[in-house]
């Protein structure tokens, strides 16, 4: 007896319908008589329909089960149905390529956010709102580049990068001073304590209500 193997069979399309639903869309397409065709195919899609009954209630199921009949059948089936026929060319076509994601230049350790900031403090204009988003985003990288030193740094060094990754349109005013180091360090250090002792205080107060 000759056993009929699966690589040696025709590849089906759609595997999670199974062989035997591909075998009634090929016997489907070959029917000449369109009536016939036409009473198969919802029958097909029928099928196909309680084989997925955790779908009905999903929106366009009806119109997804065509869709899928048309691919199974390699977009030859000719028969009426209550849905726009879809095309080869759309389902099939690439994606455009994704964009890299823009980098702080040299500066990764700002970080992506700070270069959009910087970019949205470009297309403001001139005035005390926009002069205060740019303190805050010198604030903020002042503040990243201590959390990537963890020592200390020149406001003169914050400015000079604020000034280069804005292609030398953004600048501090003189009377603008920017937060000390060691109080930005304070506040990461005081939110790390406020995490690890909130999560150590929940804990404790579970082992004293069991012990009660």
């Amino acid at each position: 007896m000759d056993l009929e193997y699966n690589a040696e069979r025709e590849k089906l399309i759609i595997p999670e319908y199974g062989r035997h639903i591909q075998k009634l869309v090929n016997h489907c397409i070959a029917l000449e008589d369109r009536e016939e065709r036409n009473k198969m195919a919802e029958a097909i899609v029928h099928v196909m329909g309680n084989m997925q009954p955790h779908l009905r209630d999903v929106p366009d199921f009806q119109h997804k089960l065509w869709d899928q009949i048309f691919i199974m059948s390699d977009y030859r089936l000719d028969v009426d149905t209550p849905y726009p026929k879809p095309e080869r060319e759309v389902l099939q076509a690439k994606p455009d390529p994704l964009a890299y994601p823009r980098s702080a230049s040299k500066y990764r350790f700002y970080g992506n956010n700070i270069q959009i900031m910087i970019d949205t403090a470009l297309t403001w204009e001139d005035g005390e709102m926009k002069d205060a988003l740019v303190y805050a985003i010198a604030n903020h990288m002042k503040k990243c580049y201590l959390n990537w030193n963890k020592d200390t740094v020149d406001d003169d060094v914050i400015l000079s990068h604020l000034k280069e990754l804005s292609g030398g349109k953004l600048e501090l005013k003189e009377k603008d001073v920017l937060s000390e180091s060691k109080d930005l360090l304070k506040q990461k250090i005081f939110k790390s304590y406020q995490k690890s002792g909130h999560k150590s205080g929940q804990k404790q107060g579970k082992k004293n209500y069991r012990k009660r």
